[in-house]
């Protein structure tokens, strides 16, 4: 008969060898972009891979303590998304200076 602590420490393995493979992708979405918001949705994915990092390691540990940890993160991780977020409303509309296309400016919103 298989022994449950065995699947669980397989399960464990897989799951971390999924999380690295998601951490490396995510990483080169950082880099790459194209775009801010791209960067910043990578940012926010980094956090939940890491969520993802110590819940396994809570899981295979034992100590609950990794579960607040978790969820502490996953509160700061999504402040800053959302501060990232308005950030990026507050920047306004970007426009071409006329005469140097490779500078750009920056218009305030008009929204208010």
């Amino acid at each position: 008969m298989i022994d449950s602590q065995n699947i669980l420490d397989t399960a464990a393995v897989i799951s971390l060898a999924l999380l690295c493979l998601s951490f490396a992708l995510t990483i080169f979405r950082v880099i790459r972009g194209p775009t801010l918001p791209d960067r910043i949705l990578a940012l926010d994915m980094l956090v939940a891979t890491a969520i993802g990092f110590i819940a396994i390691i809570g899981i295979k540990t034992g100590f609950t303590l990794y579960v607040d940890i978790a969820i502490a993160l996953g509160l700061v991780g999504f402040l800053a998304t959302v501060a990232f977020a308005r950030f990026i409303m507050a920047r306004g509309h970007v426009r071409e200076r006329e005469g140097h296309p490779e500078e750009y400016t920056l218009q305030e919103n008009s929204d208010g």
